[in-house]
């Protein structure tokens, strides 16, 4: 538990570092080209999952792991080259932003997906939160780094610092594989981890089409993004209206984060395994969507700031914090190439799918008339759906969870995939 925790503290830590040099490329590629960068970023999300879904197919995760993040690492040294040479610095920026945002999914899912496949279920209902405050603490440090070095050293210098934490995850994935033994996963019997998932390319699109599991995965994704996306777009609103100067917006944001991170770290310390050992996992994926229920509706009834920061420490918290973690969990009850190809989809192409399609969504709620509180009352909807695929979701992966159990056994045939 504790090389996980190191590890994901190094992943974020490191990304943390490059994300404030990513939203100051982004405005030196030209604020006015800021949704250009983001239909750039899905399309590279498309070119990426098919091939990360080849190299998984061919490589085992011995090879796999080191060849993403040392490719990630030789991207990031590359760029400070470019950086400091000062070769087309328009194009750099912009080129960057997007490699930025796909490295983020990516690197994350990657970690998943090995936590999956390294943790049996009942151990991953213990210890995944818990791991995930490795995470939380690298993505204080990383900007509270940033925010130090950048000043004394220059933006451009941070990229081999990002690069450096990045490759002390190299070294807990190796101490993980050391741990996890060679021949397979920890109580997953039979598991052959040193050789390619074989397959082609294009086998998590056909897996996430072909297992009503994995698609309920999926709607659950696209229904987070849909009721943060329509908080985002509603925050941009209040606080414009409640702030006049910029200043008070930016220390409006930094209260919000400084409250979403306090909170997240203490209750992935100490609440959530708790949680979900006593309530279960239907009813902790189901807490989160109630709770943003109530918020919309809340929201509708009083759109001013303090209930907006409210449901948006609530909301963001609670993501990181609890179901996050418990939508991971959701993948150690399935074969490994669901955890490494189709999870990587839904985690990339859903997600950024899905922010997508509910910014257009809330264009044309708006266009078509619905005011705050009617939107709010979709989002209200929308999350009570949410909630009742999350409560699903949860009594399926109990059902495959015990049908895992009785193959260890040896008492009954492998189910499959989760269908």
């Amino acid at each position: 538990m504790a090389w996980s925790a190191l590890y994901f503290f190094c992943l974020l830590g490191g990304y943390y570092v490059i994300r404030p040099v990513r939203d100051t490329m982004g405005i030196a590629g030209g604020v006015d080209q800021l949704q250009w960068l983001f239909t750039g970023t899905l399309l590279a999300t498309l070119l990426a999952v098919p091939l990360y879904g080849w190299l998984a197919g061919r490589f085992p995760r011995a090879v796999l792991l080191p060849v993403v993040y040392g490719f990630f690492i030789v991207n990031l040294l590359g760029f400070y080259a470019v950086f400091v040479t000062g070769v087309a610095p328009v194009i750099a920026a912009r080129t960057f932003f997007i490699w930025t945002s796909v490295f983020n999914l990516f690197a994350v899912s990657v970690f998943w997906s090995f936590m999956a496949d390294l943790y049996r279920s009942e151990q991953a209902r213990r210890l995944f939160a818990l791991i995930a405050v490795g995470g939380s603490a690298g993505a204080i440090a990383g900007p509270s780094a940033t925010a130090l070095l950048a000043a004394r050293i220059g933006t451009e210098q941070l990229l081999p610092v990002a690069a450096a934490v990045l490759a002390l995850a190299l070294v807990c994935i190796a101490r993980l594989r050391a741990w996890g033994g060679g021949a397979g996963a920890p109580g997953v019997a039979g598991t052959d981890t040193d050789v390619g998932l074989g397959g082609r390319m294009t086998d998590g699109f056909r897996r996430l089409a072909g297992s009503r599991y994995l698609a309920g995965i999926g709607g659950f994704i696209v229904l987070y993004t849909l009721v943060s996306t329509f908080l985002y777009f509603e925050q941009a609103r209040i606080v414009k209206a409640a702030f006049s100067d910029e200043g008070a917006r930016t220390a409006a944001f930094a209260t919000i984060d400084l409250a979403v991170n306090t909170l997240t770290v203490l209750l992935q310390a100490f609440v959530t395994h708790r949680l979900v050992l006593v309530a279960g996992v239907p009813l902790v994926l189901a807490l989160l969507p109630v709770l943003v229920a109530a918020g919309f509706l809340l929201l509708g009834l009083m759109p001013v700031f303090g209930v907006l920061m409210v449901v948006q420490i609530a909301r963001r918290a609670g993501n990181y914090a609890i179901t996050r973690p418990a939508r991971e969990m959701l993948f150690t009850v399935l074969p490994r190439e669901d955890k490494y190809k189709t999870k990587n989809v839904l985690d990339t192409l859903v997600y950024r799918g899905g922010d997508a399609a509910s910014a257009w969504l809330f264009s044309l709620l708006a266009a078509l008339g619905f005011g705050v509180s009617g939107t709010m009352l979709f989002g209200a909807a929308a999350a009570t759906v949410w909630a009742a695929l999350g409560i699903w979701l949860g009594r399926r992966y109990g059902d495959l969870g015990g049908r895992l159990e009785d193959t260890l056994r040896g008492t009954v045939t492998p189910a499959g995939g989760g269908r």
